[in-house]
């Protein structure tokens, strides 16, 4: 099955600037693939790239089987794109904005146009020059949401939304999934990527640094362990495969475990007669924190972000 979305070594400089540095992604069809990466690691760049709107200067890039540079305009016939600042006319109505969104885009479907508005309790008759950040967000998600699109296309599409908003978010996303429609969600809400999509690609200066499932990349981490013993619990500390050992007293400790030795470290706990136990998976965060942690040269804990040196 030909890829949604196809990257290889896709390479963009700007003067001395590399902002992708033969970066790889791909998004398979019916998928919601997360795109993760701080401020500056380039994927909004990547991004432009897709849509068309920057050429790359190497490597590979395909969207739904076409050149984004070469065929723009008839992929932005299929795509939906939602930027994390939206910039409306000033002089047109929210209501007229979508439709104009439309005629331009993949089309509106009018039942589902006036749903959203609904959904996102935004009001179509307000001049574009009167919405908040937060409202100009929603015109564009309707306006993506409500349309006939084969690639939705969200760079922070949440930002400015409040809590309750970025709920309905979600759960309309869940919804567009059931008709086989393909997600590239770029978003600093890791509860947020890790609630809707598949898999996840995080990015570095330019470069995938992991991608893979969730599943697999949890793999990669530490689970985190609070167990009560009937036996002293305290030589679990030099099990290998664990850190982190606090002994909260002889009998009650927390800790964390490599994946890779959790199967041993379980059965060696279980050998000193288990009261009480509870194990937490590792989060996206987690991950996302490793990969973005500075190591002080000490090799302890960076007091900028608090993860220590692993």
């Amino acid at each position: 099955m030909t890829a949604a979305i196809q990257v290889e070594k896709l390479s963009k400089a700007f003067g001395t600037t590399q902002a992708l540095d033969e970066l790889d992604l791909r998004v398979e069809p019916g998928q919601v693939m997360g795109f993760l990466g701080p401020n500056g690691s380039g994927k909004s760049t990547a991004i432009r790239v897709l849509m068309g709107i920057l050429r790359h200067d190497s490597g590979n890039v395909s969207v739904l089987g076409q050149d984004p540079w070469t065929d723009a305009v008839d992929l932005h016939r299929r795509i939906a794109y939602v930027p994390g600042d939206v910039n409306l006319w000033p002089g047109l109505t929210g209501g007229e904005t979508i439709d104009l969104f439309g005629r331009l885009g993949s089309g509106l479907d009018p039942k589902r146009r006036d749903e959203m508005i609904e959904r996102f309790d935004l009001d179509p008759t307000k001049k574009g020059r009167t919405y908040s950040k937060g409202n100009r967000q929603k015109v564009a998600l309707v306006a993506a949401l409500a349309g006939n699109a084969d690639l939705f296309v969200f760079d922070e599409p949440t930002s400015g939304l409040d809590p309750l908003m970025e709920t309905v978010f979600q759960n309309t996303i869940g919804e567009i999934l059931t008709d086989g429609k393909t997600v590239l969600l770029s978003s600093h809400i890791l509860a947020e990527v890790e609630s809707l999509c598949d898999q996840v690609t995080i990015i570095r200066e330019g470069r995938t640094v992991e991608a893979g499932t969730l599943a697999e990349l949890r793999y990669l981490t530490r689970t985190a362990v609070e167990a009560t013993t009937t036996e002293p619990i305290t030589a679990v500390a030099s099990v290998d495969g664990v850190t982190g050992f606090v002994a909260h007293d002889n009998h009650h400790a927390s800790f964390s475990v490599a994946n890779a030795n959790l199967s041993e470290v379980m059965s060696h706990v279980a050998d000193l007669g288990i009261e009480a136990i509870e194990s937490q998976p590792p989060t996206l965060e987690e991950l996302f924190m490793r990969h973005y942690a500075v190591e002080p040269a000490n090799g302890g804990v960076d007091k900028n972000n608090g993860v220590g040196n692993r």
